[in-house]
């Protein structure tokens, strides 16, 4: 055999030794206090029965409405391998006192037990499809041996279930971490400790459960308690709460770095062009901890906040060592995520001549930051036709109204010209958006807008969907979905993309 003998090896690490399996009977027991009925081994970790895989461990949770016990007969008829309950069951478990203490412990065992670099990601906007990105690019430069939450697995059940399913041969963990109030990253953070912590921004999210915006940046600086020793902070140069954050992160962190536009970013945006084949590529300047270069790379998801949320992906990588090419490729590759700024092409009759129409999803979540970057990422886009279905944001407490009303500017600038709207929440948007509309008739305004835009204020999502039918997609129409999870504006994202015969919707870069 000729080959060179670089190529027939591979390089040899400690972790090689460890078995394949993601738990044993043994090491479940050992990690929760509990008795195992006997010898087994499970591949992966499940709460939800209908989620079950081959080989799974299914933890049955209690919970005020539903006990997990209920479903094991189905989690076994999916394949699992075992179960942690609370009570002898007639297949193969362990025994615990109560298995959401379990689910804890079990998070705790399999963070201790890895020799990996471990993330923390948090921030109100953003932090999911960081987490995404920095998984890819870890885990293109070590052999697959990145681990990551799935879906939004953030809180006090996602991330130690997140953790439980770390196997114990991983390098780079990736852990998003969420709260809607204080004190619960405080308890997050302290069970993943990460190495390295990053608030990817500060915004009026869940609000109403706060006194403002700053008492939101003291809670997702929380998430520096848990740093070990030596560790990293990354924050948002840019933000208007940058100085909070800094001196938050100061009193547990061995080196705070910024990321953003500002002049005394450490991870700092240079210049940023349209790319050939779409995406953006970017030019910035890593320095102080970083050390001191300039990296060149592309960013495939469109919008300048994923431009700016790539410079904090790179130091990161920098921070723990990962392979910069590999990170370079990862986001150049990375198409954006369902719920969270997909673009699919649907079919679209008349209008252009085009017979097709982009859909921008972003369904799952919406705060007043993320609302606005995604109606200006709107307004960026070439298009015949601009149409904003926009659903309630939520948990805004008393600010609500202002927050809604103030999404007239950016729709207005964004020349969106059909707007439906969705639930009660957005009466105030209707309102001040009428009033624009009423000052144009009267020329205190820009006189054509009264002639542009087509508003219509309904209740849920099944009606938004009857007005988007009633005025259907042509060629060339851009439509942006976006609002609360709990809106439900997920349904018709799916609706419009289902109506496409085989093969026809697809995401947008394909075109």
């Amino acid at each position: 055999m000729n080959a060179h003998p670089a190529l027939l090896q591979w390089p040899v690490e400690p972790s090689d030794d460890l078995g394949l399996a993601l738990w044993s009977a043994g090491g479940i027991a050992a990690a929760t206090g509990g008795t195992a009925s006997g010898q087994f081994a499970v591949s992966g970790c499940a709460i939800d029965s209908r989620e079950v895989l081959p080989g799974d461990l299914f933890i049955a949770l209690k919970g005020a409405e539903s006990d997990g016990h209920r479903f094991l007969e189905g989690a076994f008829a999916r394949g699992a391998s075992a179960a942690l309950v609370e009570y002898p069951v007639p297949w193969p478990h362990v025994l615990v006192e109560n298995t959401t203490q379990a689910l804890v412990d079990l998070g705790h065992a399999a963070r201790a037990r890895v020799h990996a670099a471990i993330i923390g990601v948090t921030g109100s906007a953003g932090k999911t499809g960081v987490k995404e990105a920095l998984f890819a690019a870890l885990d293109r430069g070590s052999r697959g041996r990145a681990h990551r939450s799935v879906k939004s697995y953030n809180n006090h059940v996602g991330v130690p279930l997140s953790l439980a399913r770390m196997p114990a041969r991983t390098r780079f963990g990736v852990l998003e971490m969420g709260m809607n109030h204080a004190g619960e990253l405080s308890a997050l953070t302290s069970l993943v400790r990460p190495h390295v912590a990053i608030v990817t921004t500060i915004a009026p999210a869940h609000i109403g459960h706060f006194s403002g915006e700053e008492a939101i940046a003291d809670a997702k600086a929380e998430i520096f308690e848990g740093l070990e020793v030596g560790g990293m902070a990354i924050i948002p140069a840019d933000s208007p709460h940058y100085v909070r954050l800094r001196e938050a992160a100061a009193r547990h962190a061995g080196a705070v770095v910024s990321f953003g536009r500002s002049d005394h970013a450490d991870a700092r945006l240079l210049d940023a062009v349209p790319a050939v084949g779409g995406g953006t590529l970017v030019t910035a300047a890593f320095t102080g901890e970083l050390g001191n270069r300039k990296l060149c790379y592309t960013v495939a998801m469109p919008g300048a906040h994923w431009v700016e949320n790539s410079l904090a992906v790179m130091a990161a990588v920098l921070a723990v060592g990962g392979d910069l090419g590999a990170a370079g490729l990862a986001l150049s590759e990375m198409e954006s995520l369902a719920g969270r700024g997909a673009r699919h092409t649907i079919p679209a009759p008349g209008g252009d001549g085009s017979g097709k129409a982009l859909l921008i999803d972003e369904s799952y979540n919406a705060n007043p930051a993320s609302m606005r970057v995604t109606i200006a990422s709107l307004g960026e886009v070439t298009a015949r036709r601009r149409i904003a279905v926009l659903g309630a944001m939520k948990e805004l407490g008393d600010l609500s109204d202002g927050y809604h009303a103030a999404l007239a500017e950016p729709l207005i600038a964004a020349g969106v010209e059909r707007i439906i709207l969705v639930g009660p929440e957005m009466a105030a948007l209707a309102s001040a958006l009428t009033g624009a509309i009423t000052n144009a008739l009267g020329k205190s305004a820009d006189p054509a807008l009264a002639g542009r835009i087509e508003l219509d204020h309904v209740e849920n999502a099944a009606r938004a969907a009857e007005c988007l039918a009633a005025d259907s997609p042509q060629g060339g129409d851009a439509i942006l979905v976006k609002g609360s999870n709990s809106v439900g504006l997920g349904a018709l994202v799916r609706a419009l993309t289902a109506a496409a015969p085989s093969g026809q919707a697809t995401a947008a870069k394909e075109l």
